[in-house]
């Protein structure tokens, strides 16, 4: 069966939609069928996302959540809820990597925000939309995560403690979710073209710094393993990151192999 069997007509959750991964995936559940509900910290980009997408003949709305503050995303579910009548899919995409610095030079307030946005947005998406799918009989959770969750590179402390906190968010949720209906699993796409890659270009920190900008996937190529990751045949995977780094993890979800 073709992913749009899987997501037509489901309610879909997006945070961090307003660019890059985040509103990639918006447009392309949009484009299969899905009722897509768009969450940033900021109302403006998203309501015209939103509005492009019901030009295109999609169904989507926007609302304005700090995943970082509990009862913004608790009202975003809600939003779901009262809006569509349920939460089938939740992206938890919202994350940050801004500033790159070494721990000793480090701002203690900049290192605490990024733990904020990465990790307990992951926490309270999972607190709240999780009861909201149990509602409905289950659903699906997919939390972005990245190979930094396993790997320690120069600069990027929060990020990486941050991913590796997400990984065990999904391994956690999996233990106590999956027999009640409720799929939760990662996804590691590797280095994508978004607006966060610039900022890593321009730390200049680490070789992912240094990477040619052509071995980058873009959003609409990550859109597609979201897409896969809703469907039944990802199952094998719950509960753990699923990578698109791979040949094999590409082949899957249909994107060409890796560039050397």
């Amino acid at each position: 069966m073709t992913q749009s069997h899987f997501v037509h007509d489901k309610v879909v959750l997006v945070t961090g939609a307003s660019r890059g991964i985040g509103a990639a995936a918006a447009r392309h559940l949009a484009g299969l069928g899905a009722r897509v509900v768009l969450a940033a910290r900021t109302a403006s980009g998203i309501g015209q996302l939103a509005q492009d997408i019901a030009d295109a003949g999609g169904t989507a709305t926007a609302v304005a959540c700090d995943v970082s503050r509990a009862r913004s995303v608790e009202a975003a579910v809600a939003h779901c809820v009262d809006a569509h009548g349920g939460l089938d899919v939740l992206v938890n995409n919202a994350g940050v990597i801004d500033p790159v610095a070494h721990i000793a030079d480090f701002d203690p307030a900049a290192w605490g925000q990024a733990i904020d946005i990465n990790v307990k947005g992951v926490f309270h998406g999972l607190r709240f939309g999780i009861p909201a799918m149990l509602e409905g009989g289950g659903g699906v959770v997919i939390n972005l995560s990245s190979g930094a969750a396993t790997k320690a590179l120069e600069g990027w402390s929060h990020y990486c403690a941050s991913k590796a906190a997400v990984l065990q968010l999904t391994r956690v949720a999996h233990t106590e979710y999956a027999e009640r209906g409720i799929r939760v699993v990662g996804l590691s796409p590797g280095t994508v073209e978004t607006d966060m890659q610039d900022v890593i270009r321009d730390s200049g920190v680490n070789p992912v710094s240094q990477l040619d900008p052509s071995v980058h996937l873009t959003p609409d190529q990550v859109a597609r393993a979201i897409a896969f990751l809703c469907t039944p045949e990802a199952a094998e995977f719950d509960g753990g990151d699923f990578s698109i780094k791979t040949p094999e993890g590409r082949a899957r979800v249909g994107l060409p192999p890796p560039k050397r």
